[in-house]
């Protein structure tokens, strides 16, 4: 049977010369039969090929290299260049656009977390002592106390509790049974000597005699001159407020008072509140109408309005107001304590709280800064933690109503704080 199409024979068929694959007889090896050009572009003439009604677009040219993303047709052999090698499409090498992404510099990335972690910090510590600094009440001018004895080693604080109801509401009056007395006298005070050795603090009865020397008055700006009287020690603060205080605390001490801090009733409550109360022992049960105190025996946390009441209790103990400089040294040193642990110191919804009740209601000297109120809470710290020292003024009896002081043993007390001594010198 013929294959090949009608009309055509081997003979036809081979006149057409040479036919590729058709076992030529010739010396000569066939050549490679040559394909067509495909042309998909203009024509060879130049002329448009005619617009397809079928919608279909215009193909690219393959014709001496033509095309768009294949780089051109080649129509020779293949040169031997692997796909993914330059100029390819596979694989490339880092950095290379649409390659494998660089390994990550961790030393780098490390380094700017530290740096933007130290701004972050730096910043929010600078605005936060600022912040702080604003809120500082200097009122008090030490500046126009007289006659002032030489400054020892070591920093001496006059600490102040007063009864003073200084913007509170007769429901808080009621609540902190403070009751409804005009002006403010003081309840308490300390001084708390802070220095290279451990802490003393050194409180002040508020019936102790001493002699109010001459004094330049902190208003008037009037001299009034020593007449030898003398009277319980809150009654100088009445009669001229912080100024006549200090002066009156120099002259019969003989110790130089650095800075002054007070705080009144609804400050103190509102510090005690801040910080999520104060946990303290009590060694035994006692009541007092008075100041609303009712408290049992053993270790409880108090706050704000029950520490008011255990502060200001002197009626329920047997020598009274000595008795009652004694809790309020051991609440004002378990209160320093709370205030500088981690949990409030690292709780940004706690310290700022703190922070904020505490300066609101501090009153200090003008030469008062944060970092000295820092180590007043650190000095308070200290002597709860132990190694500090906690006395009250050594007595020698009474006159009258009134405390009479040791002489001999103030005079060695103030000697030893003057140094920067550990106290010797025990009191009642």
């Amino acid at each position: 049977m013929n294959d090949w199409p009608e009309g055509w024979s081997d003979e036809n068929r081979g006149s057409r010369g040479p036919r590729y694959g058709g076992g030529s007889t010739g010396a000569q090896p066939e050549g490679a039969r040559v394909m067509r050009q495909v042309r998909r572009g203009p024509s060879a003439g130049g002329r448009q090929a005619p617009p397809q009604h079928g919608g279909v677009p215009q193909q690219p040219s393959y014709v001496d290299g033509g095309g768009d993303d294949f780089g051109g047709y080649d129509s020779g052999y293949n040169t031997g260049q692997v796909y993914g090698s330059p100029g390819g499409g596979g694989p490339r090498e880092p950095g290379h656009p649409g390659g494998p992404r660089p390994r990550p510099n961790w030393r780098r990335r490390i380094k700017w977390t530290a740096i933007t972690v130290t701004t972050v910090l730096f910043v929010t510590a600078v605005g936060t002592y600022f912040w702080a600094d604003s809120k500082l009440n200097r009122e008090v001018d030490l500046s126009k106390v007289i006659e002032r004895p030489e400054a020892g080693e070591g920093t001496n604080y006059l600490i102040v509790g007063s009864d003073s109801r200084a913007g509170m509401t007769s429901e808080q009056k009621k609540k902190l049974h403070t009751g409804s007395a005009e002006g403010k006298r003081t309840d308490s005070m300390m001084i708390l000597h802070t220095g290279d050795g451990a802490p003393t603090l050194v409180s002040l009865p508020r019936d102790s005699d001493v002699e109010v020397p001459s004094f330049v008055g902190s208003e008037s700006g009037k001299t009034y001159p020593a007449t030898g009287r003398h009277v319980k020690l809150n009654a100088a603060y009445a009669e001229d407020g912080p100024e006549l205080l200090v002066r009156t605390v120099e002259y019969n001490t003989g110790l130089h008072i650095d800075h002054y801090v007070e705080i009144g009733f609804a400050g103190f409550a509102n510090i005690v509140d801040a910080v999520g109360g104060v946990e303290i022992d009590i060694p035994k049960a006692f009541k007092d109408k008075n100041s609303g105190a009712d408290f049992e025996a053993g270790k409880q946390t108090l706050d704000g309005q029950e520490a008011l009441a255990f502060v200001r209790t002197r009626y329920a103990f047997a020598r009274s107001d000595l008795d009652r400089t004694k809790n309020q040294q051991k609440f004002l040193a378990a209160l320093a304590s709370q205030v500088a642990t981690p949990s409030t110191i690292l709780n940004p919804f706690r310290l700022y709280p703190t922070m904020g009740a505490g300066l609101d209601s501090l009153i200090v000297d003008k030469d008062m800064g944060l970092f000295d109120l820092a180590d007043m809470f650190w000095g308070m710290k200290g002597v709860s933690g132990g190694d500090g020292k906690s006395m009250n003024m050594p007595l020698a009896g009474t006159t009258g109503s009134n405390l009479l002081w040791d002489k001999d043993k103030v005079k060695t007390l103030v000697n030893q704080l003057n140094n920067d001594e550990t106290v010797t010198v025990s009191g009642d």
